[in-house]
């Protein structure tokens, strides 16, 4: 991706995309991004990624089991909107991708010009920080489109609130 993004050019509002899953630190996440959105008079937008099932499809099920697993993303992303509305009055727009989630993200920010930072939240167990920190906040992140932003699952509303502003 080469050029600038149409979200710094006069007239259009950057967006902050949150990725939202069922891991406990998302609320971290979504906390911090609801509030910087509010601050800087930006936009939020929420991906949750379905991934593909493997070897179902030829049995049928696969539809199925895509439908499912979206109608359990829209639920996470029903309980992060709220979140979001709570935090900081933010109104997100929510989007529900199939696929692989580093490309279904890589995807989003390529599609929407507006978006304008990444915001992921980081595991605070012994596992580590997650598989998708790991992978777009490591080398990927040299040649991302966007700037990642990284919170620590470990923060609470209030460290948030003031690290946000």
């Amino acid at each position: 991706m080469s050029g600038k993004r149409r979200s710094y050019e006069s007239g259009h509002r950057p967006k902050f995309m949150v990725v939202v899953d069922k891991t406990p630190e998302c609320a971290r996440a979504v906390h911090f991004a609801s509030r910087r959105t509010a601050r800087t008079g930006a936009s939020l937008v929420m991906l949750a990624v379905v991934d593909p099932p493997d070897n179902f499809e030829w049995l049928g099920v696969g539809e199925a089991m895509i439908e499912e697993a979206s109608e359990e993303a829209q639920k996470q992303l029903d309980a992060a909107a709220r979140e979001a509305r709570s935090a900081a009055g933010v109104e997100p727009e929510q989007v529900i991708r199939v696929g692989n989630r580093a490309d279904e993200i890589m995807k989003l920010i390529q599609e929407d010009q507006d978006i304008s930072f990444l915001v992921l939240a980081a595991g605070s167990g012994k596992e580590g920080p997650g598989p998708l920190v790991s992978t777009l906040g490591g080398r990927a992140a040299a040649s991302f489109p966007v700037p990642i932003v990284i919170v620590p699952g470990s923060l609470t509303d209030e460290e948030i609130d003031a690290l946000a502003g």
